[in-house]
């Protein structure tokens, strides 16, 4: 087995499914288990901490067993390297904010010290909030503390259960940033449970897609975000997620170019530094084709691609079609009958106009 990965096999019976899971996912960055309500997400989440156990079940942590039945091996949840943070911020009401992380830090032991809690505290931005008590904060500010102390035990592995299901609009946009820096300067992995494609398209490197729980898809955000039949997508929300960066900034129209694999897009300038890496989402809704290079239009986004696939829409005047742009997938959302006016098959050439790109980090 791959030292490299986290391996998960559980099987688990409840009375509304049979989760069913074997999966190798990287031990690196954030893999995002994504579902609906009940399809299995938390109950894999506590079987990887061990809150609960399924049968035949291994659970391994590059290259350590936690649970190997196979072997009769299974170490409690204390004996774990991890740590979880709920959906509710479970800290410690009668402790300060400096209280609950040093909880933390007596609990890793020698693994830990006041120098790695300093960077902790710099990392999330609670440097201000060490003197307050629990009950003085904001959700995202308790959802922040609780997320400093799961990592002041220096864990193997960090568990997040939605952690952002419980605030307000507001406050989830508030806390994503800080785990999107996490994300990029930590080296612990992390396991992240949502329903909310938002999310998955700002945080994950990886995606596992859960339906009554079984594995309906997994593979790098990009692969399982820009598929055509993507479980992830539906409606106004089927789209294209790129990787990239900012190229160069246009001050005299307040715009910003955006390099990815295959091309570039012009967007709203948000004040990032060229070389600063991105993500950018592009709705099906948003992009047209023609087979002609476009002229004298007001769509400044014009980029040569080739028709991948097509498939029927949900509607049955609609179709999606998938092109290639370069290395890159984009999604585009027209009628059937455009689709037989132009005469589109895999391999057609065409131009793909981009109405809209929104920046997601």
């Amino acid at each position: 087995m791959n030292p490299a990965v986290l391996q998960i096999r559980q099987h688990l019976t409840r009375p509304e499914f049979e989760l069913s899971i074997d999966i190798a996912v990287p031990a690196r960055g954030i893999t995002v288990l994504f579902g609906p309500s009940g399809c299995g997400k938390t109950s894999l989440l506590r079987c990887v901490a061990g809150l609960e156990r399924g049968a035949r079940g291994v659970v391994r942590m590059a290259g350590e067993a936690w649970q190997d039945d196979g072997a009769r091996k299974f170490l409690p949840t204390w004996a774990r390297s991890l740590g979880y943070v709920f959906q509710e911020a479970s800290l410690f009401e009668h402790l300060d904010v400096r209280g609950n992380l040093e909880y933390g830090l007596r609990r890793a032991g020698n693994a830990a010290t006041a120098d790695s809690l300093r960077d902790i505290i710099d990392l999330l931005g609670i440097g201000t909030l060490l003197t307050r008590r629990a009950d003085q904060l904001s959700g995202g500010e308790r959802q922040r503390v609780a997320i400093a102390r799961a990592l002041a035990t220096q864990p193997r592995l960090l568990l997040l259960d939605e952690p952002l299901a419980s605030l307000d609009h507001s406050r989830r946009y508030e806390i994503m940033p800080w785990l999107e820096r996490m994300r990029d300067t930590l080296s612990t992995p992390m396991l992240y449970v949502t329903h909310a494609t938002d999310e998955v398209a700002r945080l994950a490197d990886h995606v596992v897609v859960l339906e009554q729980g079984k594995v309906k898809a997994a593979g790098p955000l990009a692969d399982v975000f820009n598929a055509h039949d993507s479980p992830l997508l539906f409606g106004d929300e089927t789209g294209a997620v790129l990787t990239g960066h900012i190229a160069e900034r246009d001050e005299r129209w307040h715009l910003c170019r955006a390099a990815f694999a295959g091309g570039s897009l012009w967007l709203r300038d948000v004040g990032l530094s060229p070389g600063s890496k991105v993500r950018l989402r592009v709705l099906a809704r948003d992009v047209s084709l023609t087979t002609s290079k476009p002229q004298h239009t007001s769509i400044q986004n014009c980029l040569p691609c080739r028709v991948d696939a097509l498939v029927a829409d949900t509607h049955p005047s609609q179709a999606l079609v998938r092109v290639a742009c370069g290395q890159s997938l984009l999604l585009a959302r027209i009628t059937q009958r455009a689709v037989a006016e132009l005469g589109l098959q895999a391999g057609s050439q065409v131009w793909a106009q981009v109405k809209s790109v929104a920046l997601i980090e």
